[in-house]
């Protein structure tokens, strides 16, 4: 298990600690268990009040069960959760209806998130309903009226269906019932992955402006380290179920520490032709989560792997203030 938990402090307002969430393979006649997905394997992180952590990495690297696992959609198999200093991880279901209200979801795809067959403000509506907020139906209406248009569309759309709606515009719809219930805590799980690439800045300007002005806490999960740039405060680079690599945003671009990490920002366009940047081709897939790699799990792709790293399971550990990575080589040359 992890040395330490990064960045745990009392002003974080969401804390993982060693979570773990492994899917049961049932098989033969009785269905017992055969093996385990590993989709999240040890993973420990904290969130600060008022911040974006970028959650990264390729399909299949844990990143959207971390989000789902957080706010008990899905529930942990080891690990504790905790939100405003509370253990959240295994309290009743009944009781968790007031934290939802706290912590809330952007889906990621804006097509199969909103009913069809119900109208813009029903959909608005309906988190207003189930936790009995702004009392009155005229209330609720001016409630949806002043989201649609906190989210940049027409408040006299409300009678639309989704179908009428571009999926830009869909993923704000979608962010205005996240927010209707006024929560502290926002897991935008891939946002903007479904969308075109020029309405992808403009949900994530969006995303940044309400955080600024709702005082939002945001864990924005993506597998495009280009996008998460601009938003984030810190990032968390996953891969196979573990955190690679956790530092400031900042930091992580101009100074990645991991093999993992300098990979996926060798695959980023630069803007500038003049620049020429090495191109870190990663070779094969990312491995079985049902049978993952011993010791580091990068190791069957990673161009700097030793013996060692089959054999040692490397510790999330701090290497500058606030940096921390996950690998047990300090030798590397440019992430050392």
């Amino acid at each position: 298990m992890s040395a330490v938990v990064p960045e745990t402090t009392t002003a974080n307002l969401v804390e993982v600690t060693h979570l773990k969430k492994w899917f049961p393979i049932r098989g033969g006649i009785l269905s017992r268990v055969v093996a385990n997905v590993k989709a999240v394997n040890d993973v420990s992180f904290g969130v600060k009040k008022g911040e974006v952590l970028g959650l990264v990495g390729e399909s299949g690297s844990g990143k959207t069960t971390v989000g789902r696992t957080i706010l008990r959609l899905i529930e942990p198999t080891e690990g504790t959760i905790s939100f405003q200093g509370q253990d959240i991880t295994h309290i009743p279901k009944n009781q968790l209806r007031s934290y939802r209200r706290k912590m809330q979801i952007i889906f990621q795809d804006p097509f199969a998130s909103l009913n069809p067959r119900m109208t813009v403000g029903d959909i608005i509506a309906e988190p207003l309903v189930i936790h009995n907020l702004e009392g009155s139906a005229q209330a609720r209406n001016d409630r949806v009226a002043e989201l649609l248009q906190l989210v940049g569309l027409n408040p006299d759309h409300v009678r639309r269906y989704p179908h009428e709606f571009s999926g830009g515009q869909r993923q704000r719809i979608g962010i205005a019932r996240a927010l209707a219930v006024r929560p502290e805590f926002i897991v935008a799980d891939e946002p903007v992955s479904a969308l075109d690439v020029s309405i992808q800045a403009q949900v994530v300007n969006l995303l940044q402006d309400l955080k600024e002005q709702l005082g939002l806490t945001i864990l924005f999960i993506a597998h495009d380290l280009a996008v998460v740039e601009y938003i984030s405060d810190r990032i968390a680079v996953m891969y196979l179920g573990k955190v690679m690599e956790l530092a400031p945003s900042r930091d992580l671009y101009l100074k990645p520490r991991h093999p993992y990490t300098e990979a996926l920002l060798s695959a980023i366009p630069t803007p500038d032709p003049t620049i020429k940047r090495e191109r870190i081709v990663l070779q094969g897939d990312i491995p079985s989560p049902i049978n993952p790699p011993s010791g580091c799990v990068f190791r069957t792709r990673c161009r700097y792997a030793i013996a060692e790293c089959a054999n040692t399971v490397p510790e999330l550990k701090e290497v500058s203030p606030g940096h921390f990575k996950a690998c047990i080589r300090d030798d590397i040359p440019g992430l050392s």
